[in-house]
């Protein structure tokens, strides 16, 4: 795995680089300053009785004088026991008064008594550190014992322990075998931790790699092909991740369906627009024909010719009207908010009183139009208006597809809680090849049907819109040569 920096996977290892190095600076530094107050602590108790020992054994102080004889010989006896340790004779004030270190590296004149003092109080806090006479900054462990001339005192033997073999710590570390040992285990755990923890994110970001490849091919596909994750684990069996993709995953079908479907309704609308423009201009060039015809020559035209042209103008007059209404009517219904008023009625009143606006229409055409509506039918719920525009839009499709001597019936039929309208027709049929496409806009059956001029296109694609509006489906059967059934349903009001 390439270690790329501006990747998840290369930031994650640089943030546990930096976060192991900051802590494994922090156990060093602290380990050390542990370490060396330890020995310090060691050190201490370990000669607490030192300077009283060298005291008792020798007389420094002899009549208020320094006993230089028996001072010599605990220096040289001491450097060949520990060269370290260096012994400062203290009159009682603290005065450097005579020392083994050599000539000219002693940089005090005088020792603060008060950590001799503390010293002296025999406390358990230890390390106690006394100022270093070699160091006017610097403090070091000592042992110090009062020096006695008879019941006087005559000062304080300062023991200092570690000279400046132990001034620094990197002095401590390289005379410890323990220590750099502990130090080269330290260094072998944190380089196995960053091993451990490079292998373990190559592992962990492998799932969000994969999401990410696979959104790059997504993008590249021009957000045709939607993505395709194998082996992801649905909820609750997966971790965030698992989450993440199948809703990634779930989200590009949705883009892709999305975007067919913009696709489609693009194409719909320049369709929309070329069928509207032909239907638009076929009768208005009509109109004006016949316009111009009876302005032309309305001297020498019948008055029945007149009377025939203006009558064909009105008709194609009206046609228009009729297809911009159904424009703007269909557009309000595929508006975002489209106006729809949800109430209970009887379905069977409204039947029967759109039946009689068509019965003129009905005995003009030679057509038998009859209803079957049960006596129990029950009160649905809808919006009266909109439910009143699909029987009109169904019951005029039938009777223009239906010819002379045939039948439209309009029924209510009980369903499960719904009740059923079905109106249908012993027209020519609709062929099955035809079926799908007759709820699309300005689809028209014109070489099956006689009559399929007088129509607009749009009378079943709003009786769908409607439909939809109220949460029901529209169904078709047809059968050329015998006829066709249309069917809804409604719910019963509660």
């Amino acid at each position: 795995m390439t270690l790329v920096p501006r990747s998840l996977y290369g930031k994650l290892v640089g943030a546990m680089v930096v976060l192991i190095g900051a802590i494994g600076l922090s156990y060093v530094i602290l380990a050390l300053g542990t370490t060396r107050l330890y020995l310090e602590e060691v050190n201490q108790k370990l000669h607490r009785s030192l300077a009283a020992s060298l005291v008792a054994e020798n007389e420094l102080v002899r009549g208020q004088t320094i006993n230089h004889e028996a001072l010599e010989q605990a220096f040289h006896n001491l450097m060949i026991v520990n060269p370290a340790i260096e012994v400062y004779l203290l009159d009682p004030d603290g005065r450097i008064l005579a020392f083994s270190a050599p000539p000219g590296k002693v940089r005090r004149e005088r020792i603060d008594l008060a950590p001799v003092a503390a010293f002296l109080a025999g406390g358990e806090a230890f390390p106690i550190r006394g100022q270093d006479p070699r160091d006017p900054e610097g403090y070091k462990v000592f042992s110090a014992a009062p020096i006695m001339d008879g019941d006087v005192l005559g000062g304080y033997l300062y023991v200092v322990l570690g000279g400046e073999a132990y001034d620094s710590v990197a002095r401590v570390f390289q005379g410890s075998y323990i220590l750099r040992l502990a130090a080269s285990v330290a260094a072998a755990g944190l380089v196995l931790a960053l091993a451990a923890g490079a292998l373990s994110f190559v592992w962990l970001t492998r799932r969000p790699r994969r999401l990410s490849a696979a959104v790059e091919a997504f993008k590249q596909s021009d957000f045709q092909e939607p993505l395709r994750l194998s082996g992801w684990r649905p909820n609750p069996r997966g971790d965030e991740i698992d989450h993440l993709g199948l809703t990634v995953e779930s989200m590009s079908q949705r883009m892709v369906q999305q975007i067919a479907q913009l696709r489609q309704a693009d194409s719909t609308r320049r369709d929309m627009v070329a069928n509207i423009s032909h239907d638009l201009r076929t009768p208005l060039t009509s109109l004006q024909g016949y316009l111009e015809t009876v302005l032309m020559k309305g001297d020498s035209l019948s008055q029945e010719d007149r009377r025939r042209y203006v009558e064909l103008a009105l008709k194609h007059s009206q046609r228009l009207g009729q297809l911009t209404e159904e424009l703007f009517e269909l557009a309000t219904l595929e508006s975002d908010e489209p106006p729809i008023q949800i109430e209970s009625f009887s379905l069977a009143e409204l039947v029967q009183d759109v039946v009689q606006k068509f019965r003129l229409e009905a005995e003009k055409r030679q057509i038998s139009l009859d209803t079957e509506i049960p006596q129990d039918a029950s009160a649905v719920t809808g919006d009266i208006a909109l439910i009143e525009r699909v029987l009109e839009n169904l019951i005029e499709n039938a009777l223009r597809y239906t010819p002379a001597g045939g039948r439209v019936c309009l029924s209510l039929i009980l369903d499960a809680g719904r009740v059923a309208a079905q109106i249908s027709d012993t027209g020519r049929g609709i062929s099955r090849e035809e079926l799908p496409h007759i709820f699309e806009r300005f689809y028209r059956v014109e070489k099956a049907r006689g009559d399929a001029a007088e129509g607009t296109g749009l009378g079943l694609a709003i009786v769908k819109r409607i439909l939809q509006l109220h949460d029901s489906a529209i169904e078709v059967e047809s059968e050329p040569g015998v006829g066709t059934s249309f069917r809804f349903a409604l719910p019963v009001t509660g």
